[in-house]
Parts: C-alpha cells; sequence; structure tokens
C-alpha cells in the first residue's frame, strides 16, 4: 500500500484583512489547512517551515503530526525529507488555502499512477496551490516556491512536456481581492471565518 503524505508549507503571507493582526490572520489561514489533513484518511500529514517558522508550525500541528524544518521555503526540501521518511508519494501544498476541498488534493495525488509531476494552479494571483510526485522526486525538478512558479516553469526542465500533468486550480489568499472568492457554504476554514466576521 502506497505510503502518501501532503506537506502543508508555511508561505510568506504579505497582508492581511483591516484590523487583523498578521501573525493571527497568517495562523488562522494555516491551521484550517491542517485541520483539513487531519482528516483526509488517504493521505497523511505533515509541515514544512523555516526555522523563524518553527513556533507557528508547532502551534498549528496536531499530535503526531511532522513538522519538516527547511532552510527556504521552497518544495524540493519538503519532498526530500518526505522521501527520508519513506513515503512513496508527497504532494506540497500552500499554507494560505484555508477553504480547499479534500477533493482538490485527491485529484492533486490521483495522476502520478502516470504522471511524474503534478501541479495545481493558484488561481488568478498566480503561482500555484500544489505540486506532488512519486518519491524520491525526478532529477529533474527543479527547487521552486509556491509563489512564483507555473507548470511552464516545471515543464522547461523535464524530458516531456507530458511530464508534468496541471490539475484544476484552487486560489490561494495571497491578497485582499481574493476575499471575495472564498465560498461560504464549503465547511471548514473555521478560523478565518471567524476572523471574517463570520
Amino acid at each position: 500500500m502506497l505510503r502518501r503524505v501532503v506537506i502543508v508549507l508555511l508561505v510568506p503571507v504579505p497582508w492581511s484583512p483591516p484590523g487583523v493582526d498578521l501573525r493571527t490572520w497568517r495562523t488562522a489561514l494555516a491551521e484550517d489547512v491542517v485541520d483539513l489533513l487531519a482528516r483526509l484518511a488517504q493521505a497523511e500529514a505533515a509541515i514544512a517551515a523555516t526555522a523563524a517558522d518553527r513556533d507557528l508550525a508547532e502551534e498549528i500541528a496536531w499530535p503526531g503530526t511532522r513538522i519538516y524544518e527547511l532552510p527556504e521555503p521552497t518544495v524540493l526540501p519538503a519532498l526530500k525529507a518526505a522521501a527520508a521518511d519513506g513515503f512513496d508519494q508527497a504532494a506540497v501544498i500552500a499554507a494560505d488555502a484555508p477553504d480547499v476541498p479534500g477533493m482538490t488534493l485527491g485529484k492533486l495525488l490521483s495522476p502520478l499512477d502516470t504522471k511524474a509531476v503534478t501541479v495545481s494552479p493558484g488561481g488568478a494571483s498566480g503561482g500555484l496551490f500544489g505540486v506532488a510526485t512519486s518519491l524520491p522526486a525526478p532529477d529533474w525538478l527543479v527547487d521552486h516556491d509556491l509563489d512564483s512558479a507555473s507548470a511552464q516553469i516545471l515543464r522547461r526542465t523535464a524530458p516531456r512536456p507530458g511530464d508534468v500533468t496541471t490539475t484544476p486550480p484552487w486560489r490561494r489568499l495571497r491578497g485582499p481581492a481574493d476575499l471575495a472568492t472564498l465560498d461560504v457554504a464549503l465547511e471548514g476554514w473555521e478560523n478565518t471565518r471567524t476572523l471574517l466576521g463570520g
């Protein structure tokens, strides 16, 4: 049976809604994503963070959640840490997408039976929501952060363009305009919802 892990990467969050402390906002976003992963049946959960964010990772982690400390908040070190832990497949997702449905995570992992790497775009704000691969990661996969990467960037070093497949996007809350895209009908994201006034 395949061992899968979904790793929440504590990405930089440069903004917060008016009247909301930045640290409180960032914590709520990440905590909602981690809470979702704790309920996933098909994969284990982990958190990846730099040393500066270690305290935040420990604050939002569920008991037993792995925490990978990275030199930079980028994808490849997180994948290498998961490979060292004996996982067969891993997805690295951004911690600023609090209302992401579990179905989106499943769609990120499911193509790995036939594709080397899958990516989920980050919506209108650009970047990627997540990256998934079988482990160890392919030698041609270059390191990148989720804010500036794209499927096109990852395909540049792939032996064949089809080695990187795109799954449905999920937008991240990277700026004030993204607040209007939150789906109030989706379950979960209680921490973020509370900060926004319910």
